[in-house]
């Protein structure tokens, strides 16, 4: 993983939209299945829309149902970090990326059972498709 990306509250609010912010700065989440990536279908690896960083590959993404892209594993287990998360009366594993601490969604133990029975269940707005790498 390359340097860790640190920025201002203001740096973060100059570069991404409203949206982008409230869900990686705030830890926020945006509604189920509005998000452009839900459904793609092309080769390619998705990255933090903070700092660029590669997280997850297209060809580990599979329909969950949930209304939000979900992978089955990162790209590597050095491009995200797992938080314990116990906001909303409940504890769940909370997603960032290792580089920028960019919150990408929550990891749940109820993925594909023939793969790494992991579903990383990860917000749109908080990820850049880069087709064809």
């Amino acid at each position: 993983m390359r340097k860790k990306i640190e920025k201002t509250d203001a740096e973060w609010r100059e570069q991404l939209t409203d949206e982008q912010y409230r869900v990686t700065r705030e830890k926020g989440t945006e509604r189920p299945f509005t998000g452009d990536y839900r459904v793609t279908e092309e080769h390619g690896i998705y990255h933090c829309v903070c700092c660029h960083a590669a997280l997850f590959e297209n060809e580990h993404k599979f329909d969950a149902g949930c209304g939000w892209p979900s992978f089955d594993r990162p790209l590597s287990s050095e491009c995200v970090a797992e938080n314990t998360d116990n906001s909303h009366g409940m504890r769940r594993i909370e997603v960032t990326c290792a580089r920028c601490n960019a919150h990408l969604g929550h990891v749940f133990p109820d993925g594909p059972p023939e793969t790494t029975g992991q579903r990383f269940c990860i917000n749109s707005v908080a990820l850049n498709f880069h087709a064809g790498e």
